[in-house]
């Protein structure tokens, strides 16, 4: 399957392996969405609670504006659910073995007129 656009990923539960062109590609599509939205929530499907914190350490650092305190008190065994909400800061985590692999972005507005919409998932090193 060809994946050029965020919602090409759209039928993916685990997030596919991306070329350098492609992660230019739906960086540059994922940018443009996230500068429209007043905030996101972040869902991380990881392996590892260490692999969900470090996934959303990277898009921290990718953007000023998205921080997250008490990452270092975060912990579940196994395969995890991480869910981070920009606006309130919160971040929870959670022990869930069904789940795939990769990074769910929803672009959220303060008005309801507009719909959120959810982007990946995403590889967990799309942020790196």
């Amino acid at each position: 399957m060809k994946i050029n656009k965020l919602v090409d990923l759209n039928s993916f539960k685990v997030a596919p392996k991306l070329n350098n062109r492609q992660v230019k590609q739906l960086f540059g599509e994922l940018e443009a969405n996230i500068s429209k939205a007043d905030w996101i929530t972040i869902g991380i499907m990881a392996p590892s609670d260490i692999r969900a914190v470090t996934a959303l350490q990277s898009i921290s650092k990718k953007y000023s504006s998205i921080k997250f305190g008490n990452l270092d008190s975060l912990s579940a065994n196994g395969s995890v659910f991480l869910k981070a909400n920009q606006k309130t800061s919160n971040v929870f985590i959670r022990s869930e073995n069904v789940l795939g692999e990769g990074i769910l972005i929803t672009c959220q507005n303060d008005a309801n007129v507009t719909e959120s919409n959810t982007f990946g998932p995403l590889p967990l090193d799309f942020f790196r």
